[in-house]
């Protein structure tokens, strides 16, 4: 009898140092997968769209900078802190959740450019035969942002990056006459729309936090529209409670990359805004949509209601796009007018 205590004494004497060197490791590991999430949850910073422009083409011309930027922005998600994390499946990527939202919002105005390039200003006129590049770079821009494998999404964006370079190449190079960029008025009206309906989907999201009535006006203006199936005159509208901060960094990412965009806008549609009498109104857009940047010191996205005790990150957001999207519009009628 006490020898078999003694022997079971012993085991479990040697057996608690691996288990405390266990734990240790387990500790350390999320310790050390946590600081590394903080580091990687850091959003990138803008970048200067002039010399970007002179630094990924040999020759600046009509369209380099606009073309050039929409190369950086895409390679600003591949090569930022942690790389492209949406589909990342292992720690601490698969932890991160602010960041794989941002990287979405800014994805989904990569695909609206890329087929504004490809629809409109890469084109002169309706009948005109569309870009080779531009068309398969919008296509890989396209494919689904979470795929990990088999191809990932990393490569598929590599590759519309690559087709881009090649579009930007024999943009600047004079013996090749097939690849142009027009800057007039109604091909940057084309993307603004575009635009106009991005921010006010965004903004209705992010006021949706708190929750609304909002009244059906879906056939207004038109007293012989139809729509599929009923709906009520008045609906609820509120964003779940753990999707808030999900439409916030979206809203981030989205209009970070608004304003690279609307930045080489300015530089490759400077005659055409100076024309119109224009260029104070893309400044105020852009100056609106500066301050949804604007550096946030809460440790997580607050949603007090409208005039509670607590702030609303998403009202404050959603007001900084409104005003953009009004300026948005003045400038889309400027631009109509001859």
């Amino acid at each position: 009898m006490g020898q078999g205590h003694m022997s079971q004494d012993s085991i479990g004497k040697e057996g608690a140092p691996w288990l405390r060197i266990s734990l240790m490791s387990v500790a350390v590991y999320l310790a050390l997968m946590l600081l590394l999430g903080w580091f990687w949850s850091d959003e990138p910073e803008p970048f200067d769209v002039s010399v970007n422009a002179a630094e990924q083409s040999v020759s600046v011309v009509g369209g380099s900078t606009t073309t050039a930027t929409l190369i950086g922005v895409v390679e600003t998600l591949l090569t930022k802190r942690g790389g492209y994390i949406s589909n990342d499946i292992a720690p601490p990527g698969i932890w991160l959740d602010n960041l794989p939202n941002w990287e979405y919002g800014a994805i989904i105005q990569v695909r609206d450019f890329s087929k504004a390039m490809r629809e409109a200003f890469s084109r002169s006129q309706s009948q005109s035969a569309e870009d080779t590049d531009l068309a398969l770079a919008e296509s890989r821009f396209n494919f689904d942002h979470n795929s990990w494998a088999l191809p990932a999404s990393e490569s598929e964006y590599r590759e519309g990056v690559g087709y881009l370079r090649g579009y930007l190449k024999r943009l600047a190079d004079e013996d090749e006459y097939n690849a142009q960029f027009y800057a007039r008025a109604d091909n940057l009206r084309y993307w603004l729309g575009t635009l106009e309906t991005r921010l006010g989907s965004l903004s209705q999201r992010l006021s949706a936090s708190v929750g609304q009535r909002r009244i059906n006006t879906d056939l207004s203006g038109d007293v012989a529209g139809k729509q599929s199936t009923v709906t009520p005159n008045e609906v609820e509208v509120k964003t779940p409670w753990l999707e808030i901060d999900d439409v916030f960094y979206e809203a981030r990412g989205s209009t970070w990359a608004m304003i690279q965009l609307l930045k080489a806008i300015a530089v490759d549609f400077d005659q055409v805004l100076e024309k119109k009498n224009a260029k104070t109104s893309l400044q105020q857009i852009i100056r609106e949509l500066e301050a949804t940047q604007e550096a946030v010191y809460s440790p997580m996205i607050l949603n007090g209601s409208g005039f509670g005790f607590l702030a609303n990150h998403s009202l404050v957001m959603a007001s900084y796009i409104s005003r953009a999207n009004a300026a948005l519009i003045n400038m889309r009628e400027l631009l109509e007018q001859g």
